[in-house]
């Protein structure tokens, strides 16, 4: 009987909960609201993709996605293929939510059971030096001068990762051209925390070597790119502590927490890249966007992804409203089309070696000094053909074997 606040940030708090009735709960919460104003939500949206389209038109484009990758040089043929290599694969994410429903051992898997662990509490705790010590022995495939900037970043205060109040919550890499690329955390010592801390690492040397090495014009990188180092050093995490691993407690954990960012990152992503591009569609194609309208194309497609074994809540249905990257044009595809190209490198870093880290080393010095596809090609990672993805999906694969022989 306790009442406790609610918002965007508490609902994924809530959704962790291994109470059955606080997920519930906490979801049908935050749906309900968003329900009671799905016309003014679909307004608004609408409105969004009606200035997309207005401008594809002024500027002689035929499509507002050719209009949006334009300003990257990124080939719609690139966007297609993450769509079609994704819904080959859809009876992996089946199986996935089949296997979840199996460990939770509930009679119905809803969407508010997506997202609580699937391992146990184990006890996983690490003081700050503790990741520090870990983060070089994972990250060390990546070579010396690597860890040389690791050290700095450490070593030379890069990191704020006090606990302090009126602090924000969250993690974040930032910084200028002309500062070293900062990071602010909370760290309170949990498995997240390491993994977090991994990533924002990928973020800021990234940042490091894009600036050092480009002059100011070109020393950023875009949006395409900016996800690729900071998920690759999560990779490589994974690799690592999979490989000391010293109980199937702990490598089920290790891998229960790939899969979870694989199927958030990859399969999640896809669908809301899937979905944004119907509704840009429809608009140029003259449709109105109408709630209804809206929530019947998202619960179909909810139901396609995540298949007969998630049982659909018809709440689900309105969960575009709640989704604030619809309205940024065509953004949400690079998260996934990021992680398959983290994969890429971190399968090759860790196979081929100091060849693969060359080419690695050269991409995080590359910023916006050609295209992104170029870049990414000049270090071997080709993203005009399904295969980068493909790969990705066989990794997701693999660690659904394991996982499953792991726990049943």
């Amino acid at each position: 009987g306790e009442t406790v606040p609610m918002s965007h940030s508490h609902l994924g708090v809530y959704l962790e909960s291994r109470d059955p009735r606080v997920r519930r709960d906490a979801f049908k919460s935050m749906y309900k609201t968003f329900g009671q104003f799905r016309n003014t939500c679909a307004t608004t949206l609408q409105n969004a993709i009606r200035v997309d389209t207005f401008n594809k038109n002024v500027r002689g484009f035929t499509t507002g996605r050719e209009a949006s990758l334009f300003r990257n040089a990124v080939p719609e043929s690139v966007y297609d293929s993450l769509l079609e290599a994704v819904n080959e694969r859809l009876p992996l994410l089946h199986r996935y939510v089949r296997m979840r429903k199996r460990i939770l051992g509930v009679d119905e898997l809803h969407s508010y059971d997506m997202y609580v662990s699937l391992v146990k509490e184990i006890d996983l705790h690490f003081t700050f030096d503790e990741a520090k010590e870990i983060l070089y022995k994972a990250l060390a495939p990546l070579g010396e001068e690597y860890i040389g900037l690791l050290k700095r970043a450490f070593e030379e205060r890069w990191i704020d990762w006090a606990v302090n109040t009126g602090k924000r919550s969250g993690a974040y890499s930032g910084g200028t051209y002309a500062t070293n690329p900062f990071i602010l955390m909370s760290w309170q010592g949990t498995f997240d925390n390491l993994f977090t801390l991994a990533h924002e690492l990928g973020h800021s040397i990234h940042s490091y070597y894009t600036r050092n090495a480009q002059p100011f014009q070109y020393g950023h990188y875009p949006i395409f790119l900016a996800e690729i180092a900071s998920t690759c050093n999560e990779i490589l995490l994974s690799n690592y502590l999979l490989k000391t691993a010293d109980s199937d407690e702990m490598r089920a954990a290790v891998i229960s927490h790939y899969l979870d960012g694989a199927k958030g990152t990859v399969f999640r992503q896809t669908q809301f890249a899937e979905f944004e591009h119907m509704i840009h569609l429809a608009d140029e194609a003259g449709e109105a966007l109408t709630a209804d309208f809206l929530s019947e194309k998202y619960g179909e497609l909810n139901k396609k992804y995540y298949g007969e074994a998630l049982t659909f809540d018809p709440d689900i249905a309105n969960e575009w409203a709640r989704i604030p990257h619809f309205y940024y044009n065509y953004y949400v595809f690079q998260y996934a089309t990021g992680f398959s190209a983290a994969t890429s490198f971190a399968d090759a870093i860790l196979t081929e070696g100091q060849p693969a880290v060359e080419r690695y080393l050269g991409f995080l010095k590359a910023g916006s000094s050609d295209w992104p596809i170029d870049v990414l090609k000049k270090a071997g990672v080709d993203m005009t053909t399904p295969e980068t993805i493909v790969r990705a999906l066989d990794a997701f694969e693999r660690g659904l074997d394991e996982l499953e022989a792991l726990m049943g």
